[in-house]
């Protein structure tokens, strides 16, 4: 088992469901429980061995980098290091975020992680994606929820899961029993083969997933998808309730 050492945060977007929030900083320093959000997957990332962290910044973008510089010059701070990605110039989502980024991320495996999920882990999540992770069987290992009991997503699931792992999209069923929580393990150059410019991870996912290379494993605890203002608040409602 061999954990990855470097990460991508996906810190770019503009954040438009959780104004007026963001109408005077990035959704990634959106607070919950008095910690910006993009901290709390910093800590995250750093718990689970994460030396180094490569954010793409696109929306305040300065005020993301200030916060950042701060965070790295905290002596109470364990990591990661950070290193930007800059997209000021286009926002390139998902699969474009990480194409850009490759050459900041090396080559060995990274995780990636959107900046909106906030969880209360009664096992070792991160972990358990570590321990399924197999780059020679596997395109992608994805970090799932139970879509029912999560907080603040509405949606109807997204995948199946077979008991190996492997996942099949949602497709035409009317719901599926989990949904995809922010974080996966892939290679770097996994969006190399997307086009220029912006484009979404999910069709390289669908791929992969009708060549049986798609995996997953299941949160044991509590998700909050923090994407809009009453997210936040149930969400800090949740933290304070469980501390």
């Amino acid at each position: 088992m061999t954990a990855p050492k470097t990460a991508m945060v996906l810190a770019a977007g503009l954040g438009t469901r959780m104004r007026p929030l963001t109408d005077d900083r990035p959704k990634a320093l959106v607070e919950v429980e008095g910690r910006a959000l993009i901290d709390h997957v910093l800590d995250r990332l750093a718990d689970a061995g994460v030396e180094k962290a490569v954010v793409n910044v696109h929306w305040f973008a300065d005020r993301l980098e200030a916060h950042l510089a701060a965070r790295g010059q905290n002596l109470k701070n364990r990591g990661p290091e950070i290193v930007i990605s800059d997209e000021r110039a286009e926002l390139l989502e998902t699969g474009g975020g990480l194409k850009k980024a490759h050459a900041l991320l090396g080559d060995d495996p990274v995780f990636v992680a959107n900046i909106d999920s906030v969880w209360i882990d009664r096992g070792d999540a991160l972990t358990d994606l570590i321990r399924l992770w197999n780059p020679e069987t596997m395109d992608a290992a994805l970090l799932l929820a139970r879509r029912e009991g999560s907080i603040g997503f509405e949606g109807d699931g997204d995948f199946f899961m077979a008991d190996d792992g492997k996942l099949t999209f949602r497709g035409d069923a009317p719901s599926a029993p989990f949904a995809y929580m922010g974080v996966h393990i892939t290679r770097p150059g996994y969006a190399d083969r997307g086009p220029d410019g912006p484009f979404s991870l999910s069709p390289l996912w669908r791929k992969s997933a009708a060549e049986g290379r798609l995996f997953g494993c299941v949160l044991d605890g509590d998700w909050m998808h923090v994407g809009d203002p009453q997210a936040r608040d149930e969400a800090e409602a949740k933290l304070a309730g469980e501390a």
